[in-house]
């Protein structure tokens, strides 16, 4: 294979990369509540205090606030005049800044796979690409959700963030050709999680403009809600009478100052704490407060509230792999769009990239698949160094125009079933606990992956599909293009008979889907109140099992609104029967 093929791969993990303009009339929210930490009381005191402004607490801080006082914690900043997370052209850049006051922290799993977690208002929609599905019918009934308000909630959250994505020739050719190859029906645009092929929703305007769920501050009472940004909490305080269970009563944050504040909860036997901080975030700080395994917490000094071994099992992050397809057209800018849901337990994902020639700045360094932001496939996951990104960026500098020309077909394992977990580094909130997912450690996911990549194999070679690839490039060459590429000089196949096991082992990435650690019926009950504690609740992703639709985004979103109206009603019917 020439060294042009090369370029061409390398140019192609960084190639997905966005043209479109934001509209220059963007209506910005202007929230008069939100302030920075450093202007925080000492002391202050509300009837719900959130943990996290991510993906579920601000739907669920603004729904709260109808009624409630409510006080927002975020340890990051605002999302709004940060073109980084607001263009659709900038996609990535937010991913790969590694500074410390990065909208992304980055992290590593034990496994090496490369991930982010959200430091912004607005969490993880801040970053992703945006795509907007609900959960399937079978997944609300098994969390024990009240259809009719599930569907109410998810209408509250599209007012505002959800659009129908205009779908153009390459992501075209990838839904038909899931059709073709027999992922059907095809469903046309639609939310709603069905089997068969559809376009989902997206959370980019038609102007390339993010919405995020800090936008659903927009229905917050701002006579009743406090947003502090920069306010990194580093406890939550218990109060334990007499032997009684521990009941949460406070919390302590420090802002960007490191001044300390604390903030509690007004007396009263209804008020809570609700943690929001995500799936690292939010088993994370129960530990940090003593509610985690007795002997972690020992380990590092930890005062122990309760004995909780759940706390920080049963992390997941669903794995994906993709296979570049070099194009021998222009192909269209697009994140992912079209999804084949099967019946194997693998959906079915693509993201497009174009030439962008003569344009000032560097795009190309911030593409869904670019090792800038971590989505180094091409060395195994232990190799994959500051080095081997390294490397891989300075080849990138010295493309050819035809290597950002293409795309990648990609497969993300449902569920999954393989798992691992999560434990303190240390009793710095700022620092990122060890986390480890285990991908494959189960072989019916190591099978799903195989099938779904089979299924990619048949989609490249499918009728609807054959304009946007070469007829010379056989498939066991797209997959050691993917796979092989010399990043680090040593490449481990060189030869077409790479398995697809293998090719599913060395090339996994995220996709930044990682659940668990504070699962239902293990660490929180039905109605998300922590187990073995009071006045304390978690809800986001931290409580899934298994991570809801093709996509969370839009269920974590809705999980927020629909526990604020739940919280809400509860504490109705407990007023009115007193």
């Amino acid at each position: 294979m020439g060294v042009w093929w090369w370029k061409l791969l390398f140019g192609a993990l960084v190639g997905i990369l966005l043209s479109t303009q934001p509209c220059a009339s963007q209506k910005v929210p202007r929230y008069t509540f939100m302030h920075n930490a450093t202007t925080a009381a000492e002391i202050s005191h509300y009837d719900y205090i959130v943990i996290g402004g991510g993906t579920a607490g601000c739907p669920l801080a603004a729904t709260l606030s109808k009624n409630y006082n409510v006080l927002l914690l975020e340890r990051g900043g605002s999302p709004y005049g940060n073109p980084n997370i607001s263009n659709l052209a900038a996609f990535g850049a937010a991913l790969s800044d590694t500074s410390p006051t990065s909208p992304s922290q980055r992290f590593i799993s034990q496994d090496g796979v490369i991930n982010s977690r959200a430091r912004v208002l607005g969490g993880g929609s801040c970053l992703n690409a945006g795509f907007y599905t609900r959960a399937s019918p079978q997944y609300v009934r098994e969390a024990g959700w009240d259809g009719k308000m599930v569907n109410e909630s998810y209408e509250w959250v599209e007012k505002i963030v959800a659009f129908e994505p205009e779908v153009k020739q390459w992501q075209s050719a990838v839904r038909d050709g899931l059709v073709e190859v027999g992922i059907v029906p095809n469903n046309g645009f639609t939310y709603d999680h069905i089997h068969g092929t559809k376009v989902g929703g997206t959370i980019f305007d038609q102007h390339g403009y993010r919405h995020t769920a800090a936008d659903l501050l927009q229905y917050a009472n701002p006579t009743r809600i406090t947003v502090l940004l920069d306010a990194t909490v580093h406890r939550i305080l218990f109060r334990v009478k007499n032997g009684t269970r521990p009941k949460a009563h406070g919390v302590v944050f420090r802002d960007s100052l490191g001044r300390r504040h604390k903030a509690y909860l007004k007396e009263g036997p209804r008020n809570e704490i609700i943690v929001s901080a995500g799936a690292l975030g939010s088993p994370q700080l129960l530990m940090l407060s003593g509610v985690g395994p007795a002997e972690h917490l020992r380990a590092h000094n930890i005062k122990i509230t309760l004995d909780q071994p759940s706390v920080g099992q049963g992390m997941s992050d669903n794995p994906m792999n993709a296979i570049f397809i070099p194009s021998p057209v222009p192909v269209e800018v697009s994140l992912i769009e079209v999804v084949g849901i099967t019946d194997f337990g693998s959906y079915i994902e693509a993201a497009s990239g174009e030439n962008f020639a003569g344009g000032g700045g560097s795009p190309r360094d911030f593409g869904m698949f670019s090792p800038r932001i971590g989505q180094l496939s091409t060395v195994p996951p232990k190799q994959r160094t500051p080095e081997a990104i390294a490397k891989a960026t300075e080849l990138m500098n010295n493309l050819e125009e035809a290597a950002f020309r293409g795309g990648f077909i990609l497969e993300k394992i449902i569920g999954p079933i393989s798992s691992g977990h999560l434990e303190l580094r240390s009793r710095d909130p700022n620092e990122n606990p060890s986390v480890t997912f285990n991908y494959f450690s189960d072989p019916r996911d190591l099978e799903r992956c195989v099938k779904g990549l089979s299924t990619v194999e048949k989609i490249i070679e499918s009728k609807a599909f054959s304009g946007f690839r070469y007829p010379n490039m056989p498939i066991p060459m797209l997959l050691n293009m993917t796979a092989s590429a010399p990043v680090n000089l040593l490449p481990k196949h060189t030869n077409s008979s790479l398995s697809l096991e293998q090719f599913c082992r060395d090339t996994v990435m995220t996709i930044w889907h990682y659940h668990g650690g504070c699962q239902v019926g293990k660490v929180v009950d039905g109605d998300y109140k922590v187990l073995g504690v009071d006045s304390l609740r978690v809800v986001d992703g931290s409580t899934f099992k298994d991570s809801p639709g093709t996509n969370p985004q839009a269920t974590v979103m809705m999980l927020g609104r629909y526990m604020g109206l739940e919280i809400s009603s509860q504490r109705l019917r407990a007023d009115q029967t007193r």
